[in-house]
């Protein structure tokens, strides 16, 4: 019996290729969406799900409360004294595990002189750490191993890297040296396998957390008081059973009160939180491992909103051309058919559809990916033969044949046999279900695709604009080089020297950060202000008396050769908010920065060294050479560039021969500011054109259908006199009404979406209403047009041919 209905079921959609290719071709962009977000929504979700008791481990993070409108500021790192008491003061913590995370480490084994280069996947540990993530051994005690100063454990990935060939028991007792702010000779006490789950425990190489111990060592890693925060240093623990993380929480206050002290004049306010393993892989951490969680979900909402689309395709068309299945209908009925036969004998051609449909879609999934390799999770592999991925196949095509198939069936098995073989399905004057469904369908699927033009035209129009802004700063013909952490000044100005030097370069510079960058100093100064003083927050840069000029930031009063660190530059915002009349009034002045008394020599204009998404803030220029992080260096005009970058990078290896050489231009790292509103701004245009792309389809089937419905009305027209341009305006004016309706629905949620995205820029542009409007105008005239096309062809059929049975 479940033979013959597919049997049948298969001759129908091979009758009709055309209908069958629409519902295919439109379910399989859906689901071939569906399937990728699937996989990389289980992906990001499966990261360090594999650790014993993993629901009852925490990290523990520091929240600062600023008050008065301030923002609250999260941050992954905890006080180092924290880690110290923890277990004695809040009750029902089990274990404890440390982890202080370094950067740019140089790696090198002193006994051979080979050097590894820098590396970011160094970090201290302290025992309890593997005891929280036990790793399988291949060689050391676990219990021992990280106890005794100056020991290292290294993973398999490290072995095979510094030690090649050497079995894992034959390192125990090397030697390596890891350079930070100073050199560490650590022996090898343990060698430990890499993970093969998806983890954002990026780490190869555990030094001893017992290695920091003097006085100035915690003072450098910042681990010396309660006061000194660092997302380096982390503290995760393990809760004994039955403890929550919000009693956990709770008793954290006691303790804040205890050691901690609120800000100068109470402007702040600290606290410590418990954040659960699993929300670890939705915050930035410590590689490029993260996901947004905002992302996740936006990019959910839009494929289930490409699905719900071909779903609606489906059932639009289905109920449409319902009526030329009303004889099939009647004669089964007639001959014995029960409704319930029908309906498995309908629903069986939509699960044959949705099996053709997901065959496609898992082609299309492998160019999908492809195309947005770069929007998708590093190393995201598919396993197609996963538990999970076997549950799509079997659970998702029976989902959507139930959801899709099901209307259609029941208002075809519900025709009454009588009116069915007589071919009168149409009832006058009356309310029809299936007329009022197929109109509503059709508004919605039009309004999706309005809402989408609107939007990335939107985003498009923004991201111009704020990129066409003018910087206050020249950024052509810039480029810019990492410095080693913690470098010799010595060697800092001997490179500059080196570039200076050179015919291509106009004019190089040492600084703490670049002019514009995501990174963020914040302080605050105190301006005298007759016999008291005003506190204003202000943005710290560490510079030379090099970069106002290679950066070409306009000079508005004083000197910008700024050579001592009692010497500071300010902005013109600066000048403002301190309350000074003038740039000229400001040179001279002496105020409170960093607890020490610093004189303003020299006011620059206002610049962006954010994005545009922020305002202009405050800034101070200190010069301080030891923490300079960055040499940038501007170019003569008229240079080759890729010569010029060649170049600048041979210079660097000169004087750095153990680093990475690696120029880049100024205006990358200004990209990198919209990058993920481009993102956004892509994704949504790819979903913008399969949405019209499926509504297109859903049209073209829909209008084609209707219009061979009503071919013999336009013949009678033609006959008693009408026009080509009637019988267009006849047939297009209900289409009209209906992308009325759709682009006045559409305005809502693309409006709500974009006041809230605007909203997020300082600099921003008015509402552009007329992008809506002319969104709308253009999905009318796409829909009119294939409106248009079938009823010109209809309206040229001989009406002789077409009337001649009547």
């Amino acid at each position: 019996m479940l033979k013959n209905y597919f049997k049948i079921a298969w001759r129908n959609l091979r009758r009709n290729k055309l209908r069958t290719s629409i519902h295919v071709l439109g379910l399989s962009i859906g689901i071939a969406i569906c399937f990728l977000i699937f996989n990389v929504v289980t992906h990001s979700y499966s990261f360090d799900q594999f650790h014993p008791d993993k629901e009852r481990i925490f990290r523990i993070n520091t929240l600062t409360d600023w008050g008065d409108g301030g923002g609250s500021f999260p941050n992954s790192g905890t006080p180092g004294p924290l880690a110290e008491v923890i277990q004695d003061e809040i009750s029902g913590v089990e274990v404890k595990g440390k982890l202080y995370t370094m950067y740019s480490t140089l790696v090198a084994l002193p006994t051979s002189d080979k050097v590894f280069g820098r590396s970011d996947k160094v970090t201290f540990a302290d025992p309890g750490f593997f005891e929280l993530f036990p790793r399988e051994w291949l060689a050391g005690n676990p219990e021992t191993a990280l106890i005794q100063p100056e020991s290292v454990v290294i993973s398999a990935n490290s072995l095979h890297k510094y030690f090649p060939g050497t079995d894992p028991s034959d390192v125990l007792g090397q030697e390596l040296m890891f350079v930070d702010s100073d050199s560490i000779y650590a022996k090898v006490t343990g060698v430990i396998a890499d993970y093969t789950e998806n983890t954002d425990f990026i780490f190869h190489d555990f030094i001893s957390y017992s290695t920091i111990r003097t006085p100035e060592q915690l003072d450098w890693y910042g681990l010396h008081d309660w006061s000194s925060v660092n997302s380096s240093s982390q503290l995760f623990v393990k809760l004994a059973k039955g403890v929550t993380p919000e009693s956990v929480d709770e008793a954290f206050k006691p303790l804040v009160t205890k050691n901690m002290e609120a800000g100068d004049d109470g402007e702040y306010n600290t606290s410590f939180f418990a954040e659960p393993l699993a929300e670890m892989h939705f915050v930035p951490n410590y590689g490029s491992t993260s996901v947004s969680k905002v992302f996740l979900k936006g990019l959910s909402t839009i494929g289930l909103i490409i699905l719900v689309l071909a779903a609606l395709n489906f059932v639009n068309l289905e109920t449409a051309q319902a009526i030329s299945r009303s004889k099939e209908v009647g004669i089964r009925k007639t001959i014995g058919g029960t409704r319930l036969q029908l309906i498995i004998q309908f629903l069986a051609e939509t699960f044959l559809i949705v099996i053709f449909s997901t065959v496609l879609a898992l082609a299309m999934v492998e160019g999908i990916k492809i195309l947005f390799t770069s929007y998708l999770p590093q190393d995201f592999r598919i396993d197609y033969f996963s538990v999970y991925n076997s549950l799509f196949y079997v659970g998702f095509p029976v989902l959507i044949s139930m959801i899709t198939g099901m209307y259609p069936a029941l208002i075809l098995s519900n025709y009454d046999p009588q009116r069915a073989l007589k071919g009168d399905m149409i009832r006058n004057g009356k309310f029809s279900l299936g007329v009022f469904m197929r109109k509503n369908l059709t508004v919605i699927q039009l309004s999706a695709s309005m809402a989408f033009i609107i939007l990335v035209l939107v985003l498009n129009y923004q991201l111009k604009y704020v990129t066409s802004q003018p910087l206050g700063f020249d950024k052509e013909a810039v480029m810019y080089a990492r410095l080693p952490f913690m470098s010799d000044p010595d060697k800092m100005i001997q490179l500059q020297d080196r570039y200076n030097q050179e015919s291509i370069v106009q004019s190089a510079s040492l600084s703490g950060s670049l002019v514009t960058s995501t990174s963020l100093w914040t302080s605050n100064a105190k301006i005298p202000v007759d016999t008291t003083e005003i506190e204003i927050n202000i943005q710290v840069m560490n510079v030379d008396s090099a970069f106002v000029r290679v950066n070409g930031i306009p000079l508005l009063a004083g000197s910008d050769k700024i050579t001592r660190s009692d010497e500071i530059l300010i902005n013109a915002q600066f000048v403002n908010e301190a309350g000074f009349e003038s740039p000229e009034e400001a040179i001279g002045t002496e105020i409170r920065y960093s607890d020490k008394q610093v004189r303003i020599i020299g006011v620059v204009d206002d610049f962006h060294s954010r994005s545009l998404r922020e305002k202009i803030r405050p800034l101070l220029f200190t010069y301080n050479p030891s923490y300079f992080q960055s040499v940038s260096v501007k170019l003569n005009s008229d240079q080759n560039l890729a010569a010029s970058k060649e170049r600048l990078e041979q210079i660097y290896l000169t004087v750095y021969p153990y680093e990475e050489a690696s120029f880049s231009f100024l205006d990358t790292q200004i990209d990198q500011f919209y990058q993920e509103d481009e993102k956004i701004k892509n994704v949504l245009g790819f979903a913008c054109a399969l949405a019209i792309m499926i509504s297109c389809l859903g049209l073209f089937g829909l209008s084609s259908f209707t219009i061979a419905q009503r071919t013999k009305e336009i013949s009678i027209r033609k006959v008693l006199g009408a026009t080509l341009q009637q019988i267009l305006f006849l047939i297009s004016k209900e289409y009209i009404i209906l992308l009325g309706l759709s682009f006045l629905i559409a305005i809502l949620p693309a409006y709500y979406f974009l006041n809230n995205w605007l909203n997020g820029f300082s600099t921003k542009v008015d509402m552009p209403y007329f992008i809506f409007v002319a969104a709308g105008l253009g999905v009318m005239a796409i829909c009119l047009l294939i409106v248009g096309i079938h009823s010109y062809i209809a309206s040229q059929t001989n009406p002789a041919k077409v009337l001649k049975s009547e």
